[in-house]
C-alpha cells in the first residue's frame, strides 16, 4: 500500500524520524498552541521503544526524554500547580505498567517528569486526557479491553495526586481515545469493532455504545488514533484514523450523533513522502503557527519515498497536514 484510499490532501511538512530504527517505533502525536500567541505551539510525539519528543513547527526536536515504553500521549493546559500553571501531560507506559504524567512550562516548552501512576491493566495502551469542569481526567485502556477512568491533580506542595474514579471495557483490544470535554463524551476506538461512545461521570455505571462499527467502507480495521478538531464557530469534527487502507474518517461531532463527512489520505508533496498504515492522529483547529484554520499530525509507519515493507521497519515519523485542506477536499 503505497498511497491511502481517501480523497487526496498534499503533507505540508513532517517531523525528524523519531531515534529507533528497524522496528514499529513512532506512534502517537498530541499539539498545544500558547492561547495568547498562536505562533508558539508544539508537537508532542512517542518513540514507543524509547520515549517522549517534543517537536518544533518545522519538525526539528525541541527536546527528547529518555523515558521508556511510551504508546499514547495526550495532554490539557491550565492544569494548577504550586509553581504556577502548566500543561498536564499524559503517556501510557507499558515498561512501568501505568501512566506517566509530566508537566510541560507553557513559556519554555520545557518538559518535567511528574510521576508514574501504578494501573493494574495487563499491558497499558490508549491513553487521552480531558476535563469535566475543574477536573483533569485520564484515560487509560489495555490489550485486554480495560479501561481506567483517573482523576488527577497536584498537592499543596506539588505531589501527583491520582484517584480512580470508575473502570469499564469493551470486548476487544482498543487503544485511541479522545474526549469531548464540553459535551463530556470519551470515543473509544476497538481496534477491530469501531468507535465506541461513553459517558465520562465521576462515578457508576459507564453507559457506552458502539456507534460506528468495522469493518465498513468508512474504517478499515485497525482503528487506530481518534482526535477532535474544534472550530471557532462552534463545529467540532471527530477524525480517525483506519489503518487498514491508510486513510481518515471525518465526523461532524457537536450534534447528538456522528454525521459522517468523508475520508482523506494524506498524499506526497512539499517535499514529503505519504502517510501509510498510520496509527495515532492529533488536531487542533485555529491558528497554529502558519496554519491559520488548524492542523492535523499523524503518525506514518514508513517515512521514506519507498512505501516497502523493509522501509517501515528502518524509520517513521510524524506527517503534518493543513486543516484547511482537509475541509477544502471534503467541502465540510
Amino acid at each position: 500500500m503505497t498511497l491511502g484510499a481517501g480523497t487526496p490532501v498534499p503533507a505540508a511538512a513532517e517531523t525528524v524520524a523519531v531515534g529507533t530504527i528497524r522496528a514499529d517505533a513512532a506512534d502517537d502525536p498530541e499539539i498545544w498552541v500558547d492561547p495568547t500567541d498562536p505562533t508558539r505551539a508544539v508537537i508532542l510525539g512517542t518513540d514507543k521503544q524509547a520515549g517522549l519528543y517534543a517537536y518544533r513547527l518545522d519538525g526539528s526536536v525541541l527536546d527528547f526524554i529518555p523515558d521508556g515504553r511510551l504508546n499514547n500521549v495526550d495532554l490539557r493546559g491550565g492544569f494548577e500547580t504550586p509553581w504556577g500553571e502548566r500543561v498536564l501531560v499524559a503517556a501510557s507506559d507499558r515498561g512501568r505498567m501505568g501512566a506517566a504524567l509530566y508537566l510541560m512550562h507553557p513559556s519554555t516548552f520545557e518538559l518535567t517528569p511528574w510521576g508514574v501512576v501504578p494501573l493494574d491493566l495487563s499491558e497499558p495502551y490508549g491513553l487521552c486526557v480531558g476535563r469535566r469542569g475543574g477536573d483533569f481526567l485520564v484515560f487509560v485502556n489495555s490489550t485486554d479491553g480495560q479501561v481506567r477512568q483517573l482523576a488527577v491533580s497536584a498537592g499543596a506542595d506539588g505531589s501527583l495526586q491520582a484517584r480512580e474514579e470508575r473502570r469499564f471495557s469493551v470486548p476487544t483490544q482498543p487503544e485511541g481515545c479522545v474526549m469531548d470535554d464540553a459535551r463530556g463524551r470519551l470515543y473509544l476506538g476497538e481496534e477491530v469493532a469501531g468507535i465506541w461512545r461513553f459517558d465520562t461521570a465521576a462515578s457508576g455505571p459507564a453507559e457506552g455504545r458502539l456507534i460506528e462499527p468495522a469493518p465498513s467502507e468508512r474504517l478499515v480495521p485497525d482503528v487506530e488514533g481518534l482526535t477532535l478538531l474544534h472550530e471557532a464557530d462552534g463545529a467540532s469534527w471527530l477524525i480517525a484514523s483506519s489503518q487498514g487502507d491508510g486513510a481518515f474518517a471525518v465526523y461532524r461531532a457537536d450534534g447528538p450523533e456522528l454525521v459522517y463527512r468523508g475520508r482523506f489520505s494524506v498524499y506526497p508533496a512539499n517535499g514529503v513522502d505519504a502517510v501509510t498504515g498510520t496509527d495515532g492522529v492529533a488536531a487542533l483547529g485555529g491558528p497554529v503557527g502558519p496554519y491559520g484554520s488548524g492542523l492535523v499530525v499523524m503518525q506514518d509507519d514508513a517515512d521514506t519515498e519507498g512505501e516497502s515493507l523493509q522501509s517501515r521497519r528502518e524509520r517513521q515519523n510524524f506527517k503534518l497536514v493543513d486543516w484547511a485542506e482537509v475541509r477544502g477536499a471534503l467541502g465540510l
